[in-house]
């Protein structure tokens, strides 16, 4: 069985992610299973720079072909912010609340057809020979002036998905797990993946 390995230590991500990839019949696993693994730090101005970055040096690392992907919140009104910044929009360390406080700040006043707002994701797969693709997917929504629901994570409470009615913090997982951008990343990437692993 061909291994694959995603950048990440995050259980629930890796879970998501076998069970996306389980029709490919790949050993999913992530870097904590490499000791010595190093932090990479996330400096790129674009989700894809972030991407690319944490896939190419996680192959590198492991000899494996590695997965990584890079999301964040687009608001319009902000000019795009906090974009690449969202896990650290109010600053180090990382802190939802905080995030969703500065944003509701930000946004105070903003009537709502101007609360416009996408979450978008790219995902990178890299070869220890150095090829790297990527797929990207968007979800677009509104930001509410309160937050609603108690799921998900991160600005889920504050975006609002109107094909649902709802906020992805109200959304069911096994929903929001399909229409989310990650999902929609992820979903292109299995088809590219598919066509690579036949080659």
């Amino acid at each position: 069985m061909r291994r694959i390995v995603v950048a990440t230590t995050n259980p629930g991500k890796l879970r998501e992610l076998s069970m996306l990839l389980a029709p490919l019949d790949l050993e999913v696993t992530g870097t904590d299973a490499y000791p010595g693994f190093p932090e990479i730090e996330e400096e790129g101005r674009t989700f894809e720079e972030n991407a690319v970055k944490k896939a190419r040096l996680t192959a590198a690392f492991t000899g494996e072909t590695a997965l990584a992907d890079d999301s964040g919140l687009e608001v319009d009104y902000l000019g795009g912010a906090p974009g690449v910044y969202s896990a650290r929009f109010a600053g180090e360390p990382r802190d939802d609340l905080a995030n969703n406080a500065k944003l509701l700040e930000l946004l105070k006043g903003v009537p709502w057809e101007k609360r416009t707002a996408r979450f978008r994701c790219v995902i990178a797969v890299a070869t220890p020979a150095g090829k790297v693709l990527t797929a990207e997917g968007a979800c677009a929504g509104y930001i509410l002036d309160q937050p609603r629901g108690t799921g998900g994570f991160g600005y889920d409470p504050l975006f609002y998905y109107p094909e649902y009615g709802k906020t992805f913090a109200e959304l069911p997982p096994e929903v929001k797990n399909r229409v989310s951008h990650r999902a929609q990343a992820l979903t292109k990437m299995k088809e590219i993946l598919a066509n690579l692993l036949k080659k």
